[in-house]
């Protein structure tokens, strides 16, 4: 055992082949196609469909931003919401040249729920009645399909 067998050198670089003699595998799917896309991204598009759908009939709704927040957050420090359940959104007026704000949350949402066409259904639910807080007006007058799905 005087002359061991020297490790051959790893070249510099990327690798170009993986273990087997295969090249490096790519991407499911490009970066265009849906399946790329990620739940956050998925819910946000949700509430944009259902906003858009509310503003053909509300022009006014341009004026109100419409955000998405993974869970609401908790008022004061250490408390919790004792028996109230967790809101599944929420209004904000307008004040000091802000515009009114109307917040999805998206956890809570996506918990309730179990696919793709309940969560449409209950995002829009959401909407219309933090809407048809803002407004002052009943959810059936915001959108009158509501509450029939």
């Amino acid at each position: 055992m005087d002359n061991p067998v020297q490790p051959r050198a790893a070249a510099p670089g990327p690798r170009r082949r993986d273990r087997h003699g295969r090249g490096m595998r790519g991407p499911v799917a490009p970066p265009q196609v849906p399946l790329s896309a990620s739940r956050a991204e998925a819910f946000a598009d949700l509430v944009q469909d259902s906003v858009e759908r509310l503003e053909r009939r509300w022009p006014q709704l341009a004026d109100i931003d419409f955000l998405v927040l993974e869970v609401p957050r908790l008022e004061g420090s250490g408390e919790g919401w004792s028996d109230e359940a967790v809101p599944l959104g929420g209004t904000i007026p307008a004040r000091d040249g802000r515009p009114a704000r109307v917040v999805v949350y998206r956890r809570p949402v996506e918990i309730r729920t179990k696919g793709r066409d309940e969560r449409a259904a209950l995002v829009h639910e959401v909407v219309v009645e933090q809407v048809a807080e803002l407004l002052g007006l009943t959810p059936e007058t915001v959108d009158p399909r509501y509450g029939e799905d």
